[in-house]
């Protein structure tokens, strides 16, 4: 990546911070400018500094990360947020869907994994630990509906799906397919509305819960 990604890390333990800190430190491209315990003193770093995007626990004292992320949407729609969760976090995973977060990284995560959310999720993507394809195909459920046999898919359409499911970015799914991002971004606003879902994560979630995509 040719351009510097300026980060916050928002969690209420110093060590994973440092830890997180140590790992983001050998991604060249990666400036870390604020670390915050709780979602109040997030609020009040972003308001200051200039940030591309953010690592926010869930579960924290004062603030959760899940109203942390509504309120800085609020206020700096552009800013990316990936959430980071435990294994256990099941009941929350939807909440921090619904808050607009693009992509969703398990504690225990590898400096390999942590560098492709990064790119993916800057890049205009959405990322996923695959640890987490349980909790979609059992537990997300857009509103919507779920008979998948009347939603009639284009053979385009379900190539974005199936890269989109690979965690590629919108520039990526372009240049593998020989198309414009634009085009990109209006088929994925096509399946949005076919599927009934708000957003790329909820798209994913219903994809693999319907065996749309091979994961």
């Amino acid at each position: 990546m040719d351009t510097q990604v300026k980060i916050i890390i928002v969690d209420d333990h110093e060590i994973f911070r440092n830890g997180l800190k140590m790992v983001l430190g050998k991604l060249s491209y990666i400036q870390v400018v604020g670390e915050a315990e709780n979602g109040q003193q997030f609020l009040d770093i972003i308001r200051t500094t200039s940030c591309d995007l953010v690592l926010m626990d869930i579960e924290m004292p004062v603030m959760s990360g899940i109203d942390a992320t509504r309120q800085a949407l609020k206020e700096q729609a552009d800013l990316k947020v990936i959430a980071l969760t435990m294994f256990n976090e099941d009941e929350y995973i939807q909440s921090m869907m619904d808050a607009g977060v693009k992509g969703f990284l398990i504690k225990n995560i590898t400096k390999e994994t942590l560098d492709k959310a990064i790119r993916t999720v800057q890049g205009g993507g959405n990322f996923y630990s695959e640890e987490l394809f349980n909790f979609f195909t059992r537990r997300v459920v857009p509103e919507e509906k779920q008979e998948t046999v009347d939603i009639k898919l284009t053979s385009r359409e379900k190539e974005i799906l199936q890269l989109l499911s690979e965690g590629l970015n919108n520039k990526e799914i372009a240049d593998i397919l020989y198309v414009s991002e634009r085009t990109v971004v209006g088929h994925k606003s096509n399946l949005l509305a076919k599927t009934g879902c708000k957003s790329a994560i909820s798209l994913l979630a219903f994809a693999i819960k319907n065996k749309l995509v091979i994961i």
